[in-house]
């Protein structure tokens, strides 16, 4: 038994410190690396104060107690000790302001950058642009963590690898390359941050902000909205893979080729069968509307209605396009973001599903026309 309970004890350690990550990250990036040392030089400065601070105070109270008959001093000022002591801290904070006024420029300095990426937030998901790639996609909660946050899912969480940390698209950015970020937002203020690359920007409606990052080292980074941005702001997370420049260069061609392969398939012009629009709405859906309605299409009660049996999904196709090209309330305009093809295939899906039973398609070039 003893054996055994020193055992544990010798295991504790190793996985307390493998759960308990308390301090900063240095991360990946100049930036990151310079705000964990100014962390750390200060962070060590305020416990050498605290040290000396308390351990005098407490020598004090303990050397002086009243049993041992200390008494204590009356005077009234000491000019010296009151140079002192404003002295000190005037150091110190010089001391703290130089490294971090440093550090601080360097995070506004986005000029020379390599590449361009524009980061715009929407409820709940991230669209980034490469500008000087002519790339663009939208980047959202993986398929399998969406899945398994849903509400009776009756999944346990932990058997998915990053649960909510995890995107079906992340961006991919070249390693030692000064990538400069431009956050905005489409709808309500979201935050892009991402720990290890050091950068947490405001993406606000409007306004474009700049930030800057270099990756050094190649792997995966991840990060979180980090404005309180709506119901499902822990939803929308961020990853980064940060590649050599010879595969980013690939990966580069072959999402093109694979952009251009997806628009010859999707032709709006072409007469789709409802099998085709079916399949493909279940997909767009899933990865696009049940966020809100959910995978059952029941809704949440009192904030976001039901697809089930509604007026909508079983009136005119005309109504149910318009609702989900503009948008109405809290339903937001999927005209700049989904395609003609995605939004009749999601709209046919939506009128054949959960119970409902228009029974009709709606084809792209209506959706392309109205």
């Amino acid at each position: 038994m003893g054996r055994l309970i020193a055992a544990l004890v010798l295991l504790c350690p190793a996985v307390a410190s493998a759960d308990w990550a308390l301090n900063m990250r240095p991360g990946v990036t100049p930036t990151s690396q310079n705000i964990y040392h100014l962390h750390m030089t200060v962070l060590w400065i305020c416990v050498v104060i605290g040290v000396l601070v308390f351990g005098v105070m407490f020598y004090s109270i303990f050397k002086f107690r009243k049993s041992r008959g200390a008494q204590a001093a009356h005077f009234h000022e000491n000019t010296t000790v009151e140079i002192v002591w404003t002295l000190i801290p005037f150091v110190i904070l010089v001391c703290v302001a130089i490294p971090a006024t440093r550090t601080l420029i360097a995070m506004e300095s986005t000029g020379n950058a390599d590449m361009t990426i524009k980061a715009t937030g929407y409820q709940w998901r991230w669209h980034y642009d490469y500008l000087d790639q002519g790339l663009s996609f939208f980047s959202v909660l993986a398929a399998e963590s969406n899945k398994v946050r849903q509400p009776k899912s009756g999944i346990d969480p932990h058997t998915v690898d990053n649960y909510l940390l995890d995107v079906d698209q992340p961006l991919v950015v070249p390693v030692g390359k000064k990538v400069r970020l431009l956050t905005t937002a489409n709808d309500v203020i979201h935050a892009w941050w991402v720990p290890d690359l050091g950068v947490k920007r405001d993406a606000i409606p409007g306004f474009i902000n700049e930030s800057w990052f270099k990756v050094e080292t190649p792997g995966t980074y991840r990060g979180q909205c980090a404005e309180l941005c709506g119901k499902d702001h822990g939803f929308m997370p961020i990853v980064v893979v940060a590649k050599e420049e010879s595969e980013f260069n690939k990966w580069v061609e072959e999402k093109k080729a694979a952009v251009l392969a997806e628009a010859a398939a999707n032709d709006p012009n072409r007469e789709w069968k409802k099998e085709e629009l079916m399949a493909k709405g279940a997909e767009v859906y899933t990865k696009n509307c049940a966020v809100c309605h959910q995978a059952d299409g029941k809704g949440v009660p009192g904030n976001f209605p039901a697809l089930a049996g509604s007026k909508i999904a079983n009136g005119t196709p005309d109504e149910h396009i318009d609702r989900v090209l503009f948008g109405k309330n809290l339903m937001p305009a999927w005209k700049e973001t989904l395609s003609a093809v995605e939004i009749a295939a999601v709209i046919t899906y939506e009128r054949n599903s959960f119970g409902n039973t228009a029974g009709d398609v709606v084809q792209p070039k209506q959706v392309a026309e109205y």
